[in-house]
């Protein structure tokens, strides 16, 4: 067995496969993420995500970005505008974004901010990625950290490695079983038992996965927020309102064949008016899913797909 372990993209990566000899070295992994970084991070300044913001008509694309891109207008479709990464002003004007902010919007500002959101403002062309508007920008975090961990687990592929698991900030694939026949197992994290009051507070795993082939990644409020008045907001921004998103979901978790399909659609998960409609959701794209919310009352409750009770072993 070959571990190797580091940090990019604001969070820890894991690897570890099984071989007869060391095929892939930690050098090669972060220069694989370095160029996807290039291409997607709002952080690097002459990113090409950048790039596409600050034009007025926008511009050719990189492969990688293009599969992104791709993906993203499925699930915006599919999720009728849950999942929508014309979101980035929005995102920066609550905080979560690149650069400090020091006061709140009011709604004044929300609503101007608003006309510049809506994936429709955006259009495909071959590799160009056109806007219609000046002012449109983009932003992939909902959905590139899934496509990282893809790349990285199609060069193990490529290097010859058979058995495998790769996980970025809580993002995994798994390709294999490991030597003694078993899969590899992943904890699902969640809130406290304690109730809303305590959903930042990140409690043991809540169910252990076993997996041989596929991705799982998770979206979630209770590990990522702001304050805000007498609560707390969530860096998930509702499209179509323009203001934190506002759900009974605290989390879901996705399994799928890839992980940027499986990152693209928690998020859309995420933003269901009520379980029910997550479900059913999940159940038309095929997906299977394990969700934490919570009930009218204010209380916890978790329930999942049929197909995702079927790789749980705690």
């Amino acid at each position: 067995m070959y571990s190797i372990h580091g940090y990019a993209q604001g969070t820890d990566y894991n690897l570890r496969y099984y071989s007869d000899a060391e095929r892939v070295k930690k050098a090669d992994v972060d220069s694989l993420l370095a160029q996807v970084d290039a291409l997607m991070s709002l952080y690097k300044p002459d990113s090409q995500i950048n790039q596409f913001n600050k034009s007025e008509k926008g511009l050719p694309i990189d492969a990688h970005f293009l599969s992104v891109m791709l993906k993203s207008f499925e699930v915006y479709k599919a999720s009728e505008g849950r999942f929508d990464v014309t979101v980035a002003p929005l995102v920066q004007l609550w905080g979560f974004g690149p650069e400090r902010v020091q006061q709140f919007p009011d709604s004044s500002t929300v609503k101007e901010t608003l006309a510049r959101v809506g994936m429709w403002q955006l259009e495909l062309d071959g590799d160009v990625l056109y806007k219609k508007h000046p002012g449109v920008t983009i932003d992939l975090n909902g959905i590139a950290q899934g496509f990282s961990v893809d790349v990285i687990a199609n060069y193990l592929l490529a290097s010859g490695i058979k058995s495998y698991m790769v996980e970025i900030g809580g993002e995994v694939v798994v390709h294999g079983a490991k030597p003694d026949g078993t899969g590899f197992r992943i904890g699902i994290e969640g809130p406290s038992p304690e109730g809303s009051a305590a959903v930042a507070k990140a409690a043991p795993f809540r169910h252990i996965l076993e997996l041989k082939e596929g991705a799982v990644t998770s979206s979630g409020t209770f590990n990522k927020y702001r304050k805000y008045k007498e609560g707390r907001i969530s860096h998930l921004i509702d499209p179509k309102t323009g203001y934190p998103l506002k759900s009974p979901m605290i989390s879901v978790t996705v399994y799928a064949g890839d992980a940027l399909t499986a990152d693209g659609y928690d998020n859309a998960l995420m933003a269901m008016g009520s379980i029910e409609e997550a479900m059913a959701f999940a159940d038309k794209a095929k997906l299977e899913a394990y969700f934490i919310y919570h009930r009218p009352d204010g209380s916890l409750a978790d329930t999942l797909t049929t197909g995702f009770k079927t790789l749980l072993v705690d």
